[in-house]
C-alpha cells in the first residue's frame, strides 16, 4: 500500500515537472510524444493533491497560494514583456495553474464542507 503523504507528495512533483515541460516546449514548438494527455494527467495529478496533500492546519495557507498562482499564471501578459524569457513564462505558468484548480478545487470544497458541518454558535454574555 501508497503512503498517501508520498503519493501527494509525488503527484506534485510530477504536476510541476510535467508543466514545465509542457509550457516550454510548447513555446519553443518541440513535439513530445503523448503531450495530448499532459492536461489530463495534469488535472488528474492536481485532484490527487488536492485530496490527499494538503492537511486541515494548511487549507488557508494553501488556498491563498492557489489562487494567487492561478490568478497570475492566466492573464500573464505582463509577463510576456520579459524578453527572450517572457513567453516561456507565460506558457509555462498556464501549464501550471491547470494542474493547481483541481487542487485548489478540492481543497476548498473540503472546506466548505468542513465549515458548513461544523457551525459557529456567538458566544453571548
Amino acid at each position: 500500500m501508497v503512503n498517501q503523504q508520498k503519493l501527494g507528495s509525488w503527484a506534485f512533483l510530477v504536476g510541476i515537472i510535467i508543466a514545465i515541460v509542457v509550457g516550454a516546449a510548447a513555446v519553443a514548438a518541440v513535439e513530445i510524444p503523448g503531450v495530448e494527455y499532459a492536461p489530463l494527467v495534469t488535472v488528474v495529478l492536481g485532484l490527487i493533491v488536492g485530496f490527499v496533500n494538503i492537511a486541515d492546519k494548511e487549507v488557508q495557507d494553501f488556498l491563498i497560494a492557489g489562487i494567487a498562482l492561478i490568478a497570475v499564471g492566466i492573464p500573464g501578459a505582463a509577463l510576456s514583456t520579459i524578453p527572450y524569457l517572457g513567453e516561456y513564462l507565460v506558457s509555462i505558468l498556464e501549464a501550471i495553474s491547470m494542474f493547481a484548480a483541481p487542487a485548489v478545487l478540492v481543497v476548498a470544497l473540503k472546506a466548505f464542507y468542513n465549515l458548513s458541518k461544523e457551525p459557529t454558535i456567538a458566544a453571548t454574555k
